[in-house]
């Protein structure tokens, strides 16, 4: 039975969830300047599992299934894969693009995508989703062209391939997560996305001490605040609201990335960008709805 207070206060903590990975944007953006992406991830991600440790061992010390070790480093690794995938993606992006409100924008795509996605499982797309999708197109287009009517950018091509990846691991955790349990899931995506990640770096970079001196906040930020922290205020707290306004409260991500990189890094984009980002919204927004006929057969079958 749900606490009616923790219920209560659900919205408001994962709406500072949406904060917190808002403003990680603008890490990714200052991260990028002192170190390669593969590097940043590295850090982030071995920050970020190495934060979930005192976790487990205070909120899930105890096996609760025989199998469930198993699977835990199954699905772990699968999602971790997904993960490096869809974070070096974006990373890249930043790194030649630059712009955090930007790039949060872009990164919104997933939850249009989502949706979208389930047609591959059976689910037939509502007339919200279908808006949803041209809208993002035409937001999309507004806010990543370049100077005049000319062609998107190579950084915006490669965080809308990451939003892709974005989909696919919400999709993974909706399967994945009911059969195990989630901090200790998320201790080996992070783990794995980390171990790639170094990887990577060694093989494709140059990393060294000082760059590691020169990005400390950014990656202080990014592994602990916008990864442990934000993930397990989630895990906690998204239980107590529909999925459908958790995700729209999620998107407003997109809107603190915005003033973010205003305040923090003297971003302003131009008349265009801002509405390319107002169609994102509403595109994120309306993959969201429920068409009336659809929630009356909820409705009904219900009663």
């Amino acid at each position: 039975m749900q606490n009616p207070a923790v219920k209560k206060i659900a919205p408001f903590i994962l709406l500072s969830t949406s904060l917190m990975w808002g403003f990680s944007f603008i890490a990714q953006v200052e991260g990028s300047r002192a170190m390669g992406p593969m590097t940043f991830m590295g850090g982030r991600f071995v920050l970020a599992a190495l934060a979930l440790i005192p976790l487990i061992f205070l909120f899930e010390r105890r096996q609760k299934l025989p199998n469930e070790l198993k699977l835990t480093l199954l699905y772990g690794c699968i999602m971790g894969v997904v993960v490096f995938i869809a974070g070096n993606l974006q990373q890249a992006g930043i790194t030649m693009t630059q712009e955090a409100g930007k790039a949060a924008f872009i990164n919104g795509l997933y939850t249009v995508l989502v949706p979208i996605f389930g047609i591959v499982l059976g689910k037939k797309p509502t007339l919200f989703t279908a808006l949803g999708a041209a809208f993002a197109m035409v937001g999309l287009y507004l806010l990543s062209m370049g100077d005049g009517f000319g062609g998107i950018e190579t950084g915006d091509l490669l965080m809308m391939a990451g939003t892709i990846f974005w989909a696919i691991h919400i999709m993974s955790i909706s399967a994945f997560s009911p059969n195990v349990q989630p901090l200790r899931l998320t201790f080996v995506q992070f783990a794995v996305t980390g171990l790639l990640s170094t990887i990577g770096m060694f093989m494709f970079e140059q990393p060294e001490v000082a760059q590691f001196s020169a990005g400390l906040w950014p990656l202080l930020y990014g592994g602990l605040i916008a990864s442990a922290a934000a993930y397990t205020l989630q895990m906690f707290f998204q239980r107590h609201v529909d999925a459908s306004k958790a995700a729209i409260i999620y998107s407003m991500e997109s809107l603190w990335a915005a003033v973010g990189g205003f305040l923090l890094l003297g971003e302003v984009m131009q008349p265009r960008g801002y509405i390319g980002g107002a169609l994102m919204i509403c595109a994120i927004i309306l993959s969201q709805m429920q068409t009336k006929r659809s929630f009356l057969k909820k409705r009904t079958k219900k009663l």
